[in-house]
């Protein structure tokens, strides 16, 4: 399905994904990280870091600083919105996402750009 420029595509159920947990798929060629936070709020971001494509699933997710780490050179992101914590000037890709029922859908953007090297120049 698609509008606003966003085609839906269905990522994972919630059976795959417990509320204080996350999960990475490859979705269209892409890895992404959804996290399902503490109280219910899900969140998508690309599941590579910016700085040298190190899987940001392998690296340390805090649920209560609420902040992804990566394992290779531990550079930090925000778990509400992608920005950089350190260090800062750079932000991980963030998605769209809705349930329905149980299953947790992503909105990809049609403009053909790959996600995951967005991170430098568009502001949210």
């Amino acid at each position: 399905m698609s509008d606003d420029g966003l085609t839906w595509v269905k990522a994972t159920t919630l059976d795959d994904l417990w509320e204080g947990d996350f999960v990475d798929v490859e979705v269209e060629g892409e890895v992404v990280v959804i996290f399902h936070r503490p109280g219910g709020e899900l969140r998508a971001f690309q599941g590579m870091c910016p700085h040298q494509e190190i899987l940001l699933a392998d690296g340390h997710i805090d649920f209560d600083e609420g902040t992804i780490t990566c394992p290779a050179h531990e550079w930090q992101f925000s778990m509400d919105n992608g920005s950089g914590i350190n260090p800062r000037g750079c932000r991980l890709f963030q998605y769209e996402v809705k349930l329905e029922g149980d299953d947790v859908f992503l909105g990809l953007p049609t403009d053909g750009r790959l996600r995951r090297l967005r991170h430098e120049a568009e502001e949210a």
